[in-house]
């Protein structure tokens, strides 16, 4: 859960649902469903960018294009690198 005040979807205007819908769009398609086994919670790292819809769109858009399918990597391979990098940043997401 987010520490931060977060806007649910339904609640956040056009902008937001804007931002939340396009940014889904740049995801490859086997981020449509979870991975097996993946834990299921509501809140996600998204949540806590809803109160800056503009941020949430730029952000999570580099997302969208570095897990690209057209990249030399699998997905495997995208879900260890961001590992690393929370560890590394002492991040639980």
């Amino acid at each position: 859960m987010a520490w931060i005040k977060t806007v649910k979807f339904e609640d956040g205007g056009e902008k937001l649902q804007k931002a939340m819908v396009d940014v889904r769009k740049n995801y490859p398609p086997e981020y449509e469903r979870p991975v097996d086994g993946a834990s299921a919670i509501d809140e996600t790292i998204v949540d806590s960018h809803t109160l800056i819809p503009d941020a949430l769109f730029h952000a999570f858009s580099t997302f969208g294009a570095l897990m690209s399918p057209d990249l030399p990597l699998d997905r495997r391979q995208h879900e260890m690198i961001a590992t690393m990098v929370s560890v590394t940043n002492d991040c639980h997401y």
